[in-house]
This record gives structure tokens, sequence and C-alpha cells, in this order.
């Protein structure tokens, strides 16, 4: 039959459901093989060279990076990007299922299983895997983030300075809460600026440890220090040309900051265990979650260097601010999610979209994109519901985000007793409590070193 097509295998400890999906699968696919356990995986990938593997979240044995599913699943698209995973999940699971196509896995199943939808989704990844073979893609491509503006006064007002400055080289200070969206504001001002076709370098520099903040961002000869093997060129140097952008600025420690503020006065950086002053023709644009102008006051950040990369201050106000376009913003999510899960969805509900408006979003765009990727994974009709977005009525927050969690962390003590519960609350997932807390992960884990977490 012309519709027996593809390679399936099942990697599933209970054989109860392997027999059963022996007898399934062979009546629409080509080739179906099983596995009890991920220990031969490797070997089998090889030698069969499946199109989709159906890959159980738990078996009897112990993985020391975390959940099987989630760790094989990461194996198998590392081995070939080209196969699909779908996972094979109890209800209970569903949360990391969910975790696992974010990962790159196609889909996810729930046992007890529908024959029909599991085979129609069998049926896409395979499909979607034969294209890739075709093509000779690799993993699939990435979504992009464009400046979504939307129509609030305070938006527009930053678009039209953002118009005025752009073309020009001057130093831009983006300041606002934790998912705001100063990272794409900072792609946006380069993209519109003369130095486009060069590379913007991004840092975050609240992620670099003191001991390699030198060679990270100035660069070392070889034999400067013990691992100093070959010669390495810094961020400062990578950006020459174009633009760098130093995201999370308030974070570097006060006796690092003189000598930033040396390179970026003289525009010239000495690496580590050199002598030659090496210029660098950059664009400067920084951000921060902090009030800077307080850290100055309290002496926590150099004046000098504060009033160096404030040439343009440029405030993005948080989500609460700028209702208007909640569900614009929720549509657009939607549509690019919808894309990359499969899934065929044309609207919000009415109910669904005034939750959101009401909702408090304390993480900001990134919450609410995150909060529209789980209910797009999760949805079965053809819109969003409010039982998909999985928000708490009147407290505006969703169940996989925790109010006061994503506040801007400025005390020490606080900010290390909200990292320990956001450890706590995740049971050590490093990834959730980064995400949890609103910082990426490097940030993440500089906080657990800081606090010998």
């Amino acid at each position: 039959m012309a519709s027996k097509k593809g390679k399936i295998l099942i990697v599933d400890d209970n054989a109860g459901i392997r027999q059963a999906l022996k007898i399934l699968l062979p009546l629409h696919f080509a080739e179906v093989e099983t596995l009890p356990s991920p220990v031969t995986l490797v070997a089998t990938l090889e030698l069969f060279r499946p199109d989709v593997v159906l890959l159980d979240m738990n078996f009897n044995t112990s993985i020391n990076t975390g959940n099987e599913g989630l760790y094989w699943a990461g194996e198998i698209k590392k081995m070939v990007p080209e196969v699909e995973v779908v996972l094979f999940t109890a209800y209970a699971d569903i949360q990391l299922a969910v975790e696992g196509m974010k990962r790159g896995a196609f889909d996810f199943i729930v046992k007890p299983w529908d024959n029909d939808k599991l085979v129609a989704t069998l049926t896409a990844a395979r499909d979607k895997a034969r294209k890739a073979m075709k093509r000779d893609a690799g993993s699939k491509p990435g979504m992009t983030d464009p400046m979504f503006w939307g129509s609030s006064a305070a938006m527009m007002s930053i678009r039209k300075t953002l118009e005025k400055i752009a073309p020009t080289d001057a130093t831009v200070l983006i300041t606002g809460e934790n998912g705001t969206g100063k990272d794409v504001l900072a792609r946006e001002i380069h993209a519109l600026s003369l130095r486009s076709g060069k590379q913007m370098v991004a840092v975050d520099a609240g992620a670099i440890t003191e001991t390699l903040f030198e060679s990270e961002l100035f660069g070392h000869v070889k034999g400067a220090f013990t691992d100093a093997h070959t010669d390495h060129v810094g961020k400062f140097e990578q950006a020459d040309g174009g633009t760098l952008f130093l995201d999370e600025i308030g974070n570097i420690p006060l006796h690092l900051q003189a000598k930033l503020l040396r390179v970026i006065q003289n525009r010239s950086v000495v690496r580590v265990g050199g002598t030659e002053a090496i210029p660098v023709n950059i664009r400067l644009i920084c951000a921060t979650n902090m009030n800077l102008g307080q850290l100055v006051r309290e002496g926590r950040f150099r004046e000098d260097l504060y009033y160096r990369i404030n040439t343009v201050n440029i405030s993005l106000p948080p989500l609460r601010e700028r209702r208007e376009d909640i569900v614009p913003l929720s549509i657009l999510f939607m549509e690019r999610f919808a894309d990359r899960y499969h899934r065929n969805l044309t609207g919000l509900e009415p109910e669904a979209a005034t939750l959101l408006t009401d909702g408090h979003w304390s993480g900001n765009i990134r919450e609410l994109q995150n909060c529209i990727e789980k209910a797009v994974i999760l949805s079965d009709g053809s819109t969003l519901s409010a039982k998909d977005l999985q928000i708490d009525a009147g407290s505006g927050s969703t169940s996989s985000v925790t109010p006061g969690l994503t506040r801007v962390l400025h005390d020490e003590d606080e900010e290390e007793r909200l990292v320990r519960e956001a450890m706590e609350r995740t049971n050590g997932n490093i990834s959730a409590a980064a995400k949890m807390l609103g910082v990426s992960r490097p940030t993440f884990y500089a906080k657990l070193k800081k606090y010998n977490i």
C-alpha cells in the first residue's frame, strides 16, 4: 500500500504496549521495530535508521542527567537531527513532555492512547522526517523574534526615538523589567543601523565569572595563564565593525567596571598577557533590569561608567502598562507556536482573551510567550480556550510561573532566597528554575555559584 511508508522505532519497557503497537503500526508503516530500553538505542539508530522514534518518558534504568525521556530525546536529536521523536507519556508526565517539545521533540502521545491519534501523529512526524532527509536538512530552524511594537503610546514613543538614533553610533542603555524584550530591542537597533551588515555580539555580563571577565571581553594571548593554549579573541574584537550588546551590565562587580570603562573610552583592548593595544570600532548597547542611578548613589556602580553608557536611555514598559498589546502579542505567539508544534489554531476564545488581558504578567512578554507556547502544545481544539491557558483567574499568573519569582532582583539576601526557592520548587531543574526567575541559564549558574548552592 502506498500509505505504508516509513520506519518507526518504539522504545518502551512495557511488554504489553510493545506487543500492541507491533500489531497496530505495521498496518500503517513499512517497518516497525521495538526496544525494551534505551540501552541499545544508539546501535539500533545506526542499523535500523528510523524516520520516527516513539519514546517512552520513563524506564527502569536511571540517568544522572534527569528524566530518561528528555535525556534520550536530546541524544537522538544530537546523533540524527533529521529523525523525529514522539514522546510516549503518562498523564502525570505531561509537563515533562511539554518541556521535551521545547527541546525539539515533534509531539507527545498520552497513555492510554487513541489509535487514530497515535497513527496520525506518527504519520505527520514521518512525513516531516522524510522531507527533511530529502532536503539534507539538519535540525529544524529556530524561531525568530522580530520586534513587536503594538499600539500603546509608550511603545510608539520608543519607536520614534529608535528611528532617530538607530542610524547613528550613539551608545544606548536599555532599561526595563525582566522579560520586557530588551535583547529584542537591541537587535532591532542593530538591524536599523548602518552596521547591520556586520555582526552583533551579545554578552550576558552577569553570567561571566570574575576570573574570566577580562579574557572573555578583551581576549588573551597564548600562555597568559595555565589553560591559555592559544590566542583568544575577546567579544570586543569579535564585534569590530558591528555592535556589542552587554546585557545585565548592572551585575558587573565594581572593581571590573574600571577596566570596562577604560576600553569603552579608548576604543581599544589589550589582551590578557599582551602589550599591544588593539583598536576596536564598535557601537555599544547595554541593558539592565536594575536602577543604575540608585546603584551609583549606593556606590555600587561607577558614576563615570554610568554616564558613558547612558548617552541615550530607552525604558521599556512592563506588559501590564501596555495591556492593549497583550492580545495581539498572544495571537502572534500562537501563530508561531502553532506552526512549530503542528497545531491547527485559528484564534483565541473571548474568555481566554479576557483572562490574558487582565493578567498581571510579572514576567512580562517572556512569561506571556511561555504561557502561550504551553497552551498551544496542550490544546486539542481549533481555538485557544481559557482552560488551555492554565491561568489562575484573579491572580493573572500561569501555573508554571510563580508570582514574585520573576521580580527584579536587587537585594542579595532576597536574591539568594529566591534562587534557593526556585531550585526547591523545580526539584533542582536548573533550566526550569532559571525560567521561573526570568533569567538566562548562564546567569542562573552564576547565581548558584555565588551563593554556593
